[in-house]
């Protein structure tokens, strides 16, 4: 990186957090650190940070809350969430309030390194793209302020709605979303679940009726795709 990427790691376990200051140094990136939950939430709001890796389980706030309060503010702040937590019901939760990602404990250092790389590279996703993506129902959106009228996005949900876009002649698998939008090499079952999650909450902020979906339609067998408005 010919700029050093700032790294904030909220983390109460002494043990891992020491190991991935270690491991992001080495790595060429500045790291700074909070072990409380009220510490990390300061921290987060400074707006100092190029992407902060975020514990689920913390003294005093909680990750959840943290990352509520993080896009509250800053919807494109990139965010990676760290959980021992890996229910289906914790990834529901942090990928709602617009999580980047998640990396369920115990990971693999080599794998959290490389989803910082994929965050911090999307956090430029689309510099390229239409600044306006108009869909079949009659949905406008805001590429550039992540907005489509008064409904919000998180960069995420505009990254895949620019992926589809850039694709939209053909279904996307989810496999090549996963490898495309999020960054994954592998692709495990949880992880192709993250899709579909990302599509029910973008089908409940752009379809007038999510339950029979116009823009983003399901391919049985093939995956997504974007229904453009004809030009």
């Amino acid at each position: 990186m010919a700029q050093k990427a700032r790294l904030l790691i909220v983390e109460d376990e002494a043990a891992i957090r020491s190991g991935l200051v270690d491991v992001f140094v080495y790595h060429g990136y500045e790291v700074e650190t909070a072990e409380h939950g009220d510490d990390g939430l300061r921290k987060s709001l400074s707006g100092q940070f190029d992407l902060i890796l975020l514990d689920v389980m913390l003294p005093g706030v909680d990750g959840f809350e943290i990352c509520n309060r993080i896009r509250q503010q800053d919807r494109q702040q990139p965010v990676i969430m760290l959980t021992a937590k890996s229910s289906d019901e914790d990834i529901v939760q942090g990928l709602t309030l617009g999580a980047d990602d998640y990396v369920a404990k115990p990971f693999s250092v080599t794998q959290l390194v490389l989803r910082v790389e994929a965050v911090l590279r999307r956090s430029g996703f689309g510099e390229d793209s239409a600044r306006e993506i108009s869909l079949n129902n009659g949905v406008v959106i805001d590429t550039e302020n992540l907005c489509a009228g008064d409904t919000v996005f998180t960069r995420r949900e505009m990254d895949l709605l620019q992926y589809l876009c850039q694709q939209s002649e053909r279904p996307v698998a989810r496999e090549e979303l996963l490898a495309r939008v999020w960054g994954y090499a592998n692709h495990m079952e949880i992880e192709t679940r993250t899709v579909d999650i990302h599509i029910a909450k973008l089908r409940r902020k752009i379809e007038f009726d999510p339950a029979n979906p116009e823009a983003i339609v399901t391919v049985r067998g093939a995956g997504y795709r974007l229904m453009l408005a004809e030009q």
